[in-house]
């Protein structure tokens, strides 16, 4: 008989009730709670007292943490599996640089680049095997997508639901098409129930994304415990973060929003309590596509997620760029709670994805969102849309996301293109580089990538347009050789500058992802904010031009301890008492450190 300590089973029992609180399940709690923890392999002989409890908080990550985010097969080589050369590009070009790797999903699947999983424990083979992944977990913190909320319509669970019986027959959330869904909150314009005939007869299978990725049954235990088991299996393979997808969807519940609903955030703490006490320094991170304050709720009360994607930064920082104006930027940085020691914030301003509108509905008006929007659509950018009712109950599309490279979205500004997209580029990873939380940087940005048309137009995606695969012979050559076009060049001159600021900011204790943040006032055309380490030892004053004209500010307007000397970190240049003015060329930014 399994033994389980006392105190862990007895709020494991806890989360479940609240979980199932208004579901009939057929076994005890104090039996689910128990095949929980045994799936999880946390019996007494294993878990010697609260692991977590050996490592502080401010442990989890440092100055150094730096996720750089890619697919399996960002990098092809001939003869060689993808996994194997993104081995390669880490060791060769991130060594030193970047401690962790997000690599999206890596499994078998029918469609969404990966998101539409068919089998949840096995490597898709056209990217390598799990020691190509076990390898690359011995050398980086490995961060892995656990697609929660959906499997592909082609799976084996899937497949076995329409014929009623085996593993899956009983995995699906179904719904009539007579229940009231009209308040149901999606990002997609498709129907929302897929028409499925089955053994049973016809069944209508709830699908939050498309039809090809079929909504799984939370209200039935047998779907969680198997999430667990396969949680288990990734920490065996070294994950050590898990990027919880789209798990704002995860409970549905006919006439509500079927969006953040309690029994959601109640799976998140229950998951991380088994992960941490599993592994003490694995990281839940959520991500949730929507309003900002509906974001920060994941965080809970530090007992959720460790991190919550920032979700509003991107959409910002690139309207800031674009109009040369940091006011709602600012605001919204003033708003925005310190995390709790033990949680922090995981930025980002690119990705896989599109830049998502949604966060930032309530900061920027309907009209700065539209402006945003076209100068977007002017650079190469196209637009993917969600179904909604209006007041009078039409349905209407709405802008969801804008999918363009973020490099070909700062190559100019709402008055149309420029020569300072680099600079301007770089800014914006300046700027994040420097706040709160852990930066999360994806390879493209990396790489300065513009937007991939002809994969786009290939895959009949939007989002493809950010999904370039370099060839691994190509990218050695531009990033290596001395003698390049001015074409060729800005791949080279974008890494080197990037990895620059990267080396500069794992030194840095002011950058610590919980060092005091405060936000700084000069005008709408800088974006100063400043840093302070825990141990308050160092203090950092970042300050960025956003504009493409000079800029001024006087030293004394952010009030630098005069007993101290400072320093530009970038430059290195020293400041002196009596340089009072301090001159910003368009898209500059310092770093003034004391240290």
């Amino acid at each position: 008989m399994s033994l389980f300590d006392s105190a862990l089973l007895q709020r494991s029992q806890h989360l479940l009730g609240m979980i199932y609180h208004e579901t009939e399940v057929d076994l005890p709690i104090s039996v689910l709670a128990k095949n929980l923890l045994e799936a999880m392999r946390l019996e007494s002989s294993h878990f010697e007292g609260a692991s977590h409890d050996q490592l502080h908080p401010s442990d989890l990550w440092d100055q150094s943490s730096t996720v750089m985010i890619t697919y399996g097969d960002s990098f092809l080589s001939a003869n060689e599996k993808p996994l194997i050369t993104l081995k390669h590009f880490l060791d060769e070009h991130c060594d030193g640089l970047i401690n962790s790797v997000h690599i999206l999903p890596f499994f078998p699947f029918s469609s969404d680049d990966g998101f539409s999983v068919m089998d949840f424990s096995s490597i898709n083979e056209s990217l390598g095997d799990w020691e190509d992944i076990q390898s690359i977990s011995r050398d980086y913190r490995l961060m892995a997508d656990l697609v929660i909320n959906h499997c592909s319509s082609r799976s084996l669970w899937f497949q076995n639901f329409i014929k009623g019986e085996g593993p899956g027959h009983d995995y699906f959330y179904t719904a009539s098409p007579t229940s009231d869904l009209s308040q149901v909150v999606r990002p997609r314009t498709s129907e929302l129930l897929r028409a499925t005939q089955t053994q049973k007869g016809l069944q209508h299978v709830w699908c939050t994304f498309s039809h090809d990725q079929v909504d799984l049954d939370f209200r039935n235990p047998d779907v969680l415990l198997q999430f667990v088991k396969i949680i288990r299996q990734y920490l065996d393979m070294g994950v050590r973060i898990f990027r919880l997808d789209a798990i704002a969807f995860l409970w549905k519940k006919a006439g509500s929003q079927s969006i953040n609903l309690e029994e959601t955030h109640n799976v998140v703490r229950l998951l991380r309590l088994l992960i941490e006490h599993a592994q003490m320094d694995a990281v839940i991170i959520t991500e949730t596509n929507i309003p900002n304050r509906e974001n920060l709720s994941y965080f809970g009360n530090a007992n959720e997620a460790h991190c919550v994607y920032n979700f509003a930064l991107p959409p910002l920082l690139i309207n800031t760029l674009l109009t040369g104006n940091s006011h709602h930027l600012k605001l919204w940085l003033m708003s925005m709670p310190p995390a709790q020691l033990g949680t922090t914030y995981f930025n980002f301003i690119a990705s896989h994805d599109g830049m998502g509108l949604r966060p930032v509905e309530g900061i920027l008006g309907d009209k700065e969102t539209q402006v945003l929007v076209d100068t977007l659509q002017n650079f190469g950018g196209r637009i993917s849309w969600r179904a909604l009712e209006n007041e009078v109950g039409e349905s209407i599309q709405k802008p969801y996301e804008v999918n363009i490279a973020l490099f070909d979205a700062l190559k100019g500004t709402i008055n149309g293109e420029d020569d300072n997209g680099i600079d301007r580029f770089v800014c914006a990873h300046a700027i994040m580089l420097g706040l709160e939380g852990i930066p999360g940087i994806y390879v493209h940005s990396l790489l300065a990538t513009g937007n991939d048309y002809q994969r786009m137009e290939n895959t009949g995606h939007n989002r493809s347009i950010n999904r370039h695969q370099w060839q691994y012979d190509e990218l050695q050559m531009l990033l290596n050789s001395s003698s390049l076009t001015t074409a060729d060049s800005h791949h080279k001159t974008v890494f080197t500058q990037l990895k620059n600021l990267l080396t500069l900011r794992q030194q840095q204790k002011a950058f610590h992802p919980n060092a005091l943040q405060f936000t700084l006032h000069l005008v709408d055309s800088i974006f100063a904010y400043w840093r302070q380490s825990i141990d308050k030892s160092q203090s950092i004053f970042c300050i960025s031009n956003i504009s493409d004209q000079s800029q001024e500010f006087m030293l004394s307007d952010i009030n630098l301890d005069c007993t101290c000397n400072w320093s530009d970190l970038i430059t290195g240049k020293k400041l002196t008492r009596q340089e009072m003015l301090v001159q910003l060329v368009p898209y500059q930014t310092l770093w003034i450190s004391n240290s």
